[in-house]
């Protein structure tokens, strides 16, 4: 199947994750598209095909030299992100973008602008995949799934490509943090793999955040307006001082490279009971303790202030740098960077302002960096897909099994 078929064909399962679900997968819509592309891997050609009641898919595609070479895995994941809505994607292909505003949505005035995205610049000429901005287009990470399907199928096809046993892993739920939790690395069996969920063309990754989420609840107590002196305590304004006693520069908005942050992602209120939800996010492990700690003494604080139990602070850490995990064995990065030079891609190696699977993966025994999917503005409407970026993904993906059989 052509790769933008493929892609276009697994943007039409709605497959948005909910931190707010206690199945696995979080949703049933993710299992729906995970026995769809059982039955695709399959007809690919693919071994070992097997779907588990978590969601989690594994297949092999089996050796095909007598030289031994380590067994090694691609890994993507099947959810969307629950920022922005993920149903109902009506993708449109931009034929030989000329590099003006892309206007997607001609009703709602919603317009990709190359002042605010210049990076899109460098596409012109290509065909783009873009959204009609309503909804985000699931590149991340149904590109990556596109990219492993088609490059399986294309070795297939060339048994003069040699190459070793390659493992194939999709997970459910990596946008909320959970794809790694039923990952049974035993059972994958190989010796390292790579997430095919990076963004731009050449992006290669190998460090990432250290990260945990932080829940603070506030307690108020509520009583007419009209009678309320010396005796409400709105739980809302008290969370309103915690937020503002944070660096207001240590936001998303306000940083790059290394540079860590708080983001309140999520508040909730009345005059009885509030609560702020954020994520914390450095690639230092001591600045990472250090934020977590300002947390917990910001709590503390409001505490002496407003008395006892005002405020309670849920902290619970999500992932770590796969760096530490990833040093020890860094021919498996320099063999991926070999490889897309190969293919034509000049390699990006950059830390990645996020965590993929990868990052859990590495710490629970299977080394694991990151490679470039080809997308941007992930997470929102003005997600998009240059076709070519796929297209050497998958060259990539050949590349690294044809050198790794060397």
């Amino acid at each position: 199947m052509n790769i933008t078929n493929r892609f276009l064909k697994y943007v039409s399962f709605p497959t948005t994750s909910d931190e707010n679900s206690k199945t696995v997968p979080s949703t049933p819509e993710q299992q729906t598209f995970a026995g769809y592309l059982v039955e695709e891997l399959k007809s690919i050609g693919l071994t070992e095909v097997n779907l588990d009641e978590n969601g989690y898919i594994m297949a092999t595609l089996p050796a095909n030299t007598d030289k031994k070479a380590p067994t090694i895995g691609f890994i993507a994941h099947l959810d969307t992100s629950p920022d922005m809505s993920g149903k109902d994607i009506n993708p449109r292909i931009v034929k030989n973008y000329d590099g003006e505003n892309i206007v997607l949505n001609e009703e709602k005035n919603i317009v990709l602008e190359t002042k605010i995205f210049p990076e899109i610049l460098q596409y012109k000429g290509q065909d783009i995949i873009v959204t009609d901005g309503t909804t985000l287009l699931g590149a991340d990470n149904k590109a990556g799934i596109a990219e492993i399907a088609s490059a399986m199928e294309y070795l297939i096809a060339h048994p003069e490509i040699k190459h070793g046993k390659i493992r194939i892993g999709f997970t459910p739920d990596e946008e909320i943090g959970r794809g790694a939790d039923h990952f049974n690395v035993p059972k994958f069996g190989a010796e390292w793999a790579y997430t095919i969920d990076g963004g731009e063309i050449g992006e290669l990754e190998f460090e990432n955040f250290n990260a945990a989420m932080a829940k603070i609840i506030f307690k108020g107590v509520n009583v007419h307006p009209g009678y309320a002196k010396n005796k409400m305590r709105n739980s809302m304004r008290i969370a309103q001082k915690f937020a503002g006693m944070l660096p207001s520069n240590e936001t998303p908005e306000h940083t790059a490279g290394y540079e860590g942050f708080y983001h309140l992602v999520g508040m909730q209120g009345t005059v009885e009971e509030s609560s702020l939800t954020y994520i914390i996010r450095d690639h230092d492990r001591k600045h990472f303790e250090q934020r977590k700690k300002e947390m917990q003494d910001l709590t503390d604080k409001i505490n002496a202030e407003f008395g006892e139990g005002t405020a309670e602070l849920q902290l619970k850490d999500q992932y770590y740098n796969m760096r530490e995990k990833i040093e020890p064995v860094m021919h498996i990065v320099e063999l991926a960077k070999k490889s897309m030079e190969e293919a034509g891609v000049k390699p990006n190696i950059k830390p990645i302002r996020g965590g993929t699977d990868g990052s859990r993966l590495s710490f629970e025994g299977l080394p694991c960096p990151n490679i470039f999917a080809g997308g941007h503005n992930f997470h929102g409407r003005f997600e998009y897909l240059p076709i070519p970026s796929m297209e050497k993904a998958v060259q990539v993906i050949v590349k690294i099994a044809e050198n790794v059989a060397k």
